[in-house]
């Protein structure tokens, strides 16, 4: 049996990364937080069915593109790396952060599966896109339902973290890259990943199982 790890990987120590494995029959077989890169480590590390397993992390926004000095230079609505005024200097146009790259190419290296993907992207493409303000505490609410009823997945009543429902989003990408990849498409590479997301909406694959 394979297991399918969804990683919604948070830009710093300060916010909790999610961690969700689900099986080839759509139960949710273990679900955490973690904090830390080394908390991350630490769980992989430990994992023993790491090699029967298909992982896809997420993409991390880099935070610091949007700090003060970017916002005032951006009024000027010229592109940083074409203004000879405006160097690029700290990452300023860096969309995505680098962080726990080493130590996935690492675990690549020793023959373990990993994609990545952009939640958000990948949000639309199962119609799992809410009306509510990103991650606010209805946009978690209706992720969490959605998954619940259209998923199948057996979700508990009180309300869940954001970081969790997107790493169950992330493990439905990995388990749809297995068992069906023609619906599935490469978006983009992030340091040497490929990024991925559905090419349609997935089917109920509880139902297709077997």
């Amino acid at each position: 049996m394979n297991y399918y790890i969804g990683l919604s990987l948070a830009a710093s120590s300060s916010v909790d990364t999610g961690v969700a494995i689900i099986d080839d029959f759509n139960n949710l077989i273990y679900i955490d937080k973690l904090y830390t890169m080394n908390d991350v480590m630490h769980f992989f590390d430990n994992y023993s069915s790491l090699k029967y397993s298909k992982i896809c992390v997420s993409l991390v926004w880099d935070r610091t593109m949007l700090n003060g000095k970017w916002r005032i230079f951006g009024k000027q609505y010229q592109l940083v790396a074409t203004n000879p005024l405006m160097p690029n200097r700290d990452g300023w146009t860096q969309r995505y952060s680098s962080r726990g790259c080493e130590y996935f190419k690492s675990l690549v290296e020793k023959g373990v599966d990993i994609n990545r993907f952009e939640v958000y992207l990948t949000r639309q493409s199962m119609n799992l896109n809410s009306c509510y303000k990103e991650r606010s505490p209805a946009d978690c609410k209706y992720l969490q339902q959605m998954l619940r009823f259209e998923y199948g997945l057996d979700l508990p009543s009180n309300m869940m973290p954001m970081s969790q429902l997107e790493a169950i989003v992330g493990a439905i990408l990995a388990r749809e890259n297995t068992k069906n990849p023609e619906n599935i498409k490469r978006i983009s590479t992030f340091k040497g990943f490929d990024v991925i997301d559905f090419k349609k909406q997935p089917a109920n694959l509880c139902l297709t199982s077997g």
